[in-house]
């Protein structure tokens, strides 16, 4: 009457108290390879997911890595643009400083002309009271450096000079 596992038989048809049975292991099996079969597939889909995202993840990079040699190229581009232009304004600066200092010479030698003249057209002598001319400061400067406007006459017995 004493059985190795301490049960007693009874109206349980002899199964044992505690223990679990299974109530088929052929029905056991089926679920367990069902099981180990979904697992499978679970695992095939992570890993075909893994696989698509390292592949995502690699386009990415590589458009990325175009995207920086695009915008490096246009970097360069641009600062090579800014230097020659760089280069163009200072040759302009220099000009403008030139062209403002030889405007700021022919301004003071206007003022001096006009201070020198009494009005910018008059009726000057040139030396004899036949010398009347009119000059004018603006058409011709040259008449204020005191010049004589005369015509200069040449005649062949005075050629020489004997």
């Amino acid at each position: 009457m004493a059985s190795s596992c301490g049960n007693s038989s009874g109206s349980d048809g002899g199964r044992s108290r505690g223990t679990y049975s299974p109530p088929n292991d052929g029905l056991m099996d089926e679920k367990k390879r069902k099981r180990m079969e979904s697992n499978r597939e679970s695992a095939r889909r992570s890993r075909l997911r893994k696989q698509k995202h390292a592949m995502d993840l690699t386009a990415e990079s590589n458009k990325i890595k175009n995207d920086n040699d695009q915008i490096r190229a246009t970097i360069n581009f641009t600062t090579q643009r800014f230097v020659e232009i760089e280069a163009e304004n200072s040759v302009l600066r220099a000009q403008v400083s030139e062209l403002s200092q030889r405007l700021e010479s022919l301004n003071e030698i206007l003022n001096s002309m006009k201070m020198n003249a009494n009005c910018t057209t008059t009726q000057c002598m040139s030396g004899g009271t036949d010398g009347l001319f009119e000059f004018d400061l603006f058409e011709n400067p040259w008449n204020m450096m005191g010049f004589n406007q005369q015509p200069i006459m040449a005649s062949a017995d005075n050629v020489f000079g004997y």
